[in-house]
């Protein structure tokens, strides 16, 4: 509910309402007794419409339909009211809807057939110069179908700008969790290499001095001894704690490759025996979930991308699935192919399929 009243309370709907009551207290003054009951039905229509869009699913067919059924009450409203150049506004509400829908020329042939229907419907109800109306209204329609395609424009270079800054930082993380290894990795071999040779030197010498009959008797000789030793466990003890590899951080290059996008959200589990040392793999892994999350944003209208690792007899198990629906038949198109082409160049297999409920299952393993 909470979901709903924030989408309604958007500044486009409160724009929207705002001048359909404005259309509707307009009409009181131009339409009989009888009819103005009918009117606030007609506007109140179109604006449960609107907030429809923001409430269904973003199915294609359901949003026609509230497309449509905005037209016809815009229509009504315009037949009821001729003569005047309030009830149109309407159709000009209508426009900025479908500029932030479809593309230009599917637009351009849609504002061809509403403005062909709005001409007849002023001529039949003996407005004086309908020719006149129409052209001032398809210039508030240009402007306004203008304006939403330029906002749409700068709203999807904001979203490839954020996906492309969400990859940089994913990508960052692994090279920055790589380098930290190496170094660690550097680290421990000069550890073992010169610390540890020369206190093995030094032990030796010790124990050299304590056979010596001079020095046996000394007991400074037996801690030196004793110290040499347990510095010299110790330093091999930090040295394999150190050569002990995590694996690269995968969850933190996941998340930050999720964060970006409004939906869908990602919910992600790894099995603590999961450990990918191999940037190479990493990399496939990340370009998985990549992928299914753009596909999931785009053809299952999904809010939710559930995403397991899991290690088993050698290998990564990714299982990713959403709680959309494939709405056509499952098809392998450019972004499920280059997914299958590169997990199959990290040595990985891929499975594509449907879960129960009709959702998008990707199955894959990768060697860990």
């Amino acid at each position: 509910m909470h979901e709903r009243l924030r989408q309604a309370l958007q500044p486009l709907n409160l724009a929207a309402a705002f001048t359909l009551l404005a259309i509707g207290y307009g009409l009181r003054y131009e339409v009989t007794v009888a009819q103005r009951p009918w009117t606030w039905v007609l506007v109140g229509t179109v604006l449960l419409a609107i907030l429809a869009l923001d409430w269904l699913p973003r199915r294609p067919a359901a949003r026609a339909m509230l497309y449509l059924l905005q037209a016809a009450c815009g229509f009504v409203l315009i037949a009821m009211a001729p003569r005047t150049g309030i009830a149109p506004v309407v159709l000009v509400i209508l426009i900025a809807e479908l500029a932030m829908e479809y593309r230009p020329r599917v637009l351009l042939v849609l504002a061809v057939l509403l403005n062909t229907a709005l001409y007849f419907v002023l001529w039949k109800g003996g407005h004086g110069a309908p020719h006149i109306q129409l052209l001032l209204y398809i210039g508030f329609q240009a402007f306004a179908a203008l304006t939403t395609h330029y906002a749409r424009t700068a709203e999807a270079a904001r979203d490839r700008l954020a996906l492309v800054n969400a990859d940089l930082l994913a990508t960052r993380a692994l090279l920055a969790d790589s380098a930290r290894d190496n170094e660690r990795l550097r680290v421990a071999r000069e550890l073992h290499d010169v610390a540890g040779h020369k206190l093995t030197a030094m032990t030796l010498n010790l124990r050299a001095l304590a056979a010596d009959p001079a020095f046996a008797t000394r007991p400074e000789i037996a801690v030196a001894q004793q110290l040499s030793s347990e510095l010299l466990a110790d330093i091999r003890g930090i040295v394999q704690a150190m050569r002990h590899d995590q694996g690269l951080d995968l969850a933190t290059a996941l998340r930050a490759l999720a964060a970006p996008l409004p939906r869908p959200s990602l919910r992600l589990q790894i099995a603590e025996s999961v450990r990918v040392t191999d940037p190479h793999v990493a990399e496939a892994v990340l370009r998985l979930v990549q992928e299914a999350l753009t596909n999931s944003a785009r053809h299952a209208d999904a809010d939710v991308v559930h995403v397991w690792l899991d290690s088993d007899a050698g290998r990564l198990r990714i299982r990713v699935e959403d709680d959309g629906r494939v709405r056509t038949p499952l098809r392998e198109g450019n972004g499920l192919s280059g997914m299958r082409e590169r997990v199959a160049a990290a040595g990985g297999q891929l499975e594509l399929g449907t879960s129960e409920r009709g959702a998008l299952r990707i199955d894959a393993s990768l060697p860990a």
